[in-house]
């Protein structure tokens, strides 16, 4: 058995290990970005002192103190925790996917679960402004995503996922063996607004999932 972290991954090990192939069109990331989910006048007006904080200090956060001052309070908003799943972080994920066992700590996932995550529907990296030689967030992502697959008692179902370099969201989905990377969103422009709605729109899929 191979064991394998998160952060060794890259997109071209998880393709070929894995049989992924990437695509530039999914009808489960069209119809996730762009559900319909009303943003309020208040949401916008709170969006705005973000982003005011990210503009300010995009140069020079390191990726806790984006996290700190802005990941974490846009996820805040949008309230992923509930009793029938919860936003989880740094919290131990792993599976067994035919002769590889993929491990690690995701910055953050949403899973069933209130206190103790179950199972993952969404995962998210975080990562500084520059990619390091070490990974690319986008594999990690991935990486965790087809570990929330794997551990899903249906793993036809759609796993997403999102990634941020420095003022730049990428968001992904994994349907089968099929994944998509969206454009980047950028949370210094409108695109903020873009981002929250999607966030949102992700709630609602994953409340869909829990009920199941």
């Amino acid at each position: 058995m191979e064991l394998k972290a998160f952060t060794d991954c890259t997109l071209t090990y998880l393709e070929k290990t894995f049989g992924l192939i990437p695509t530039i069109s999914s009808s489960v990331m069209n119809n996730w970005l762009s559900m319909p989910v009303d943003v309020s006048e208040q949401e916008r007006v709170e969006l705005l002192g973000f982003q005011e904080l990210l503009e300010l200090n995009v140069q020079h956060w390191n990726e806790q103190e984006l996290s700190l001052n802005f990941i974490g309070p846009i996820f805040a908003m949008v309230r992923f925790s509930t009793l029938r799943f919860n936003l989880f972080a740094q919290r131990p994920l792993r599976a067994k996917i035919g002769e590889v066992e993929l491990y690690g700590k995701p910055d953050a996932f949403i899973a069933s679960g209130f206190r103790e995550p179950e199972i993952p529907f969404f995962a998210f990296h975080e990562y500084k402004r520059e990619i390091e030689a070490s990974g690319h967030p986008a594999a990690q992502a991935l990486a965790a995503m087809l570990a929330g697959q794997a551990l899903n008692s249906t793993p036809t179902l759609p796993i997403y996922g999102c990634y941020v370099i420095g003022g730049s969201w990428y968001f992904m989905t994994l349907t089968e063996k099929t994944y998509r990377i969206s454009p980047d969103y950028s949370a210094r422009t409108n695109d903020l607004f873009d981002i929250f709605r999607i966030l949102k729109a992700l709630k609602i899929i994953v409340a869909e999932r829990v009920e199941q």
